[in-house]
């Protein structure tokens, strides 16, 4: 494996040890490819995904503009099908990515939708 994968996922382990989502307060767990961004609220208690959201959903994709703001779209959306499911809470899991650019982006658009955390 290339040695920043490597890198991340010590990283992402490290905030796993300290973070774990629960059915009134999930975890919302990002992930970053090099195209798209990828959201979810997570359940590790019972290990289910309760929402997600990604930059491939149609209305996501068909939308213009840098990766940074389609991100905060992302962040919405989720905030929006979190607020479906009854969920207001919820505990940051940034995957080992720096809290900076498409990560911060997704957060502030999520927590413009509602999300608290």
């Amino acid at each position: 494996m290339h040695p920043k994968v490597v890198r991340r996922q010590k990283i992402s382990y490290r905030i796993r040890r300290k973070v774990a989502g629960t059915p009134e307060q999930p975890r919302l767990a990002v992930f970053r490819s090099n195209r798209d961004i990828y959201a979810q609220l997570i359940d590790d208690s019972s290990g289910t995904t309760l929402a997600s959201a990604s930059s491939r959903a149609k209305d996501i994709a068909a939308q213009k503009g840098a990766k940074a703001e389609l991100s905060r779209l992302v962040g919405q959306a989720l905030a929006r099908k979190a607020a479906e499911a009854g969920i207001t809470k919820c505990v940051f899991d940034r995957g080992g990515y720096l809290y900076h650019g498409r990560v911060k982006a997704l957060a502030e658009g999520a927590r413009e939708g509602g999300l608290q955390f």
